[in-house]
C-alpha cells in the first residue's frame, strides 16, 4: 500500500515540483495551497506523513498551526518543514511544536527525497523482524518500540518519533558516547548539527516536565552525547 504524504505549499511552481518527484518515488501525495484546506483535510483523516510550508497565503504562520495540530492528534507521524523561513528562531520554533525536520527551499530534490525516506524508515523499523527485544530499560527509563513510547518512572513522555529514536540511539548503549554524526545514523535521522543540538535540549525539556532532577544525557564536549549508564 502506497504512503500518503500531505504536501501544504502555496507556490505552485515548487508545490508541483515536489509532488511530481514524490509521486514518481512512490508515494500517493496530496498537495494543498493554504492552511485551511490543508487542515480540513487532515480532520478528515491524517496522512502518513506532512510537509509543511510556514508562510500560507491565509495565515503568515500558517505551517506551524498544522504542526500544532497534527502533533496533538499524532504523536509519532513524520512531519516535515519545507519553507523559505531559515532563522534560527523558526527552526527552533518548528522543532518546538514537534516538527521532526526542518529543510529549507535551497535543498536539492535528492536530499529532500533522502530526508523523506529516513522519517518513513523509523516508522518502518518497528515492524521488520528483529532479533531484539521490543522493550529497552535502563534506570526509570523504558522504550516500548511496539508502540513507540517513552516512559520515566512509569509515566509517559510525549516524543517525537525523531526524539524517541535518539533516545534510543543513546540508551541502547548507556555510557558509550555518540557523536552528533553517529546519533543521525543510528536514529536514521539526516539532520545538520545545530538541528541535533536543539533536539537534545527538547528531549531534555521534556524529560525535566515529568522530573526537575532529570540529568541522564551528558553532553560530552567536543564529542557528543551518551545516556548516563
Amino acid at each position: 500500500m502506497k504512503k500518503k504524504i500531505v504536501l501544504v505549499e502555496d507556490e505552485v511552481a515548487i508545490r508541483e515540483n515536489y509532488a511530481s518527484c514524490l509521486t514518481k518515488q512512490g508515494f500517493e501525495v496530496k498537495a494543498f495551497a493554504d492552511t485551511q484546506s490543508a487542515l480540513n483535510a487532515f480532520k478528515q483523516s491524517l496522512p502518513d506523513m506532512a510537509i509543511l510550508d510556514i508562510n500560507l497565503p491565509d495565515d503568515s504562520e500558517g505551517g506551524f498551526k498544522l504542526c500544532q495540530f497534527l502533533r496533538q492528534h499524532s504523536a509519532t507521524m513524520p512531519i516535515m518543514f519545507l519553507t523559505a523561513l531559515d532563522s534560527d528562531f523558526d527552526i527552533i520554533s518548528g522543532l518546538r511544536l514537534g516538527a521532526d525536520d526542518y529543510l529549507t527551499k535551497d535543498i536539492s530534490l535528492h536530499h529532500f527525497m533522502a530526508r523523506v525516506h529516513a522519517l518513513f524508515r523509523r516508522v518502518s523499523a518497528i515492524t521488520e523482524p528483529s532479533s531484539q527485544s521490543l522493550e529497552i530499560s535502563v534506570g526509570s527509563l523504558k522504550l516500548d518500540l511496539d508502540r513507540l513510547k517513552t516512559f520515566w518512572d512509569e509515566k509517559v513522555i510525549d516524543l517525537t518519533l525523531t526524539e524517541f529514536w535518539m533516545v534510543h540511539a543513546l540508551a541502547k548503549h548507556p555510557g558509550h558516547v555518540k557523536s552528533r554524526d553517529q546519533l543521525m545514523d543510528t536514529a536514521n535521522v539526516v539532520v545538520d548539527e545545530s538541528t541535533i543540538t536543539s533536539h537534545i535540549k527538547r528531549i531534555r525539556k521534556k524529560f525535566q516536565i515529568i522530573d526537575e532532577s532529570f540529568d541522564a544525557i551528558d553532553t560530552v564536549y567536543g564529542m557528543g552525547y551518551r545516556w548516563k549508564s
